[in-house]
C-alpha cells in the first residue's frame, strides 16, 4: 500500500487524491453504518469529501487550533478542537511555567475561534456523532503531523470506537511514527525526499471557506438522498 514516490507522480490536485485514498478504504469501510469522515479544514475537506462519497459515509469538520504561550504566540503549549476538547504539552506548561489561569484565557479565546468556524462552515447542520464509530480522520497531507496529532488526541477523548489517520500524501517518518498513536495510518504514498505536501499537488491552490461550506453542504444532501 506505501511505496515510494516517483518524481513525476504527482496528484492533479485534492479531489484526484481524495479518490485514491478512497479506493484504498473503500475496502474496508465503504457501506458500513459505524463509519464517519472528518476533515481537517480547510484542505483536508475536498479530499475528504471524495472519501466520504466513496465509503458512503457521512462528512463533518474536525477544527483545530493551537493554542500559543502568552507573549510567544508562535509557541505551541498545546491545541483545542471541535467539542472543546483541549491537549496540552505538559513539557512546555512545566518548563515555562505556564499558570492554569493564563491556559484558561488563551483556550477560551481560540475555543471561540473554533465553534465560529464550526458555524461559518457547518451552517445549522449538528456535528456528527463519533461516540462509538469509526472515524477516519482525513487531511491533504502529513508533513510534521502535528495538527494531526492534537486532532486524534482530542477525537480520542470523545470516545470513538477507532480513530483511522488517512492522508493522500506523507513523509515517511511521520506515517511511520503515527502508528503508534492511532488504530490506523492511511498514507497513499510516502515520496522522499518529502520536503512539504504541496511539492506532490500539481494545483494546490487555497481551498477557500465558500468551497468548504459548499462540499459539506453537497456531502450532507448526498448522504440524506441516500439514507438506508
Amino acid at each position: 500500500m506505501i511505496r515510494p514516490l516517483q518524481p513525476d507522480e504527482r496528484f492533479a490536485d485534492r479531489s484526484e487524491a481524495g479518490r485514491a485514498l478512497g479506493a484504498i478504504l473503500a475496502a474496508t469501510y465503504a457501506e458500513r453504518e459505524d463509519v464517519v469522515v472528518l476533515a481537517l479544514p480547510r484542505g483536508g475537506v475536498p479530499v475528504a469529501f471524495e472519501v466520504a462519497r466513496a465509503l458512503h459515509a457521512p462528512l463533518d469538520v474536525f477544527v483545530v487550533r493551537k493554542l500559543g504561550v502568552p507573549g510567544h504566540e508562535e509557541l505551541a503549549m498545546g491545541a483545542i478542537a471541535s467539542g472543546g476538547v483541549r491537549v496540552l504539552n505538559g513539557e512546555v506548561v512545566q518548563t515555562l511555567l505556564i499558570p492554569p489561569d493564563a491556559i484558561d484565557r488563551v483556550a477560551a479565546g481560540e475555543l471561540n475561534e473554533v465553534r465560529r468556524r464550526e458555524r461559518e462552515y457547518r451552517g445549522s447542520r449538528p456535528p456528527a456523532e463519533v461516540r462509538g464509530k469509526v472515524v477516519i480522520l482525513v487531511d491533504d497531507g502529513l508533513a510534521t503531523g502535528s495538527t494531526m496529532r492534537a486532532a486524534a488526541a482530542a477525537l480520542r477523548a470523545q470516545g470513538p470506537a477507532k480513530i483511522v489517520v488517512a492522508v493522500p500524501v506523507a513523509a515517511a517518518e511521520t506515517c511511520d511514527a503515527f502508528r503508534a498513536e492511532v488504530d490506523e495510518i492511511v498514507c497513499v504514498r510516502t515520496p522522499e525526499p518529502f520536503h512539504a505536501v504541496g511539492l506532490w499537488y500539481e494545483d494546490f491552490s487555497q481551498t477557500s471557506d465558500e468551497e468548504v461550506r459548499d462540499l459539506l453542504r453537497r456531502a450532507s444532501d448526498y448522504a440524506a438522498a441516500h439514507a438506508h
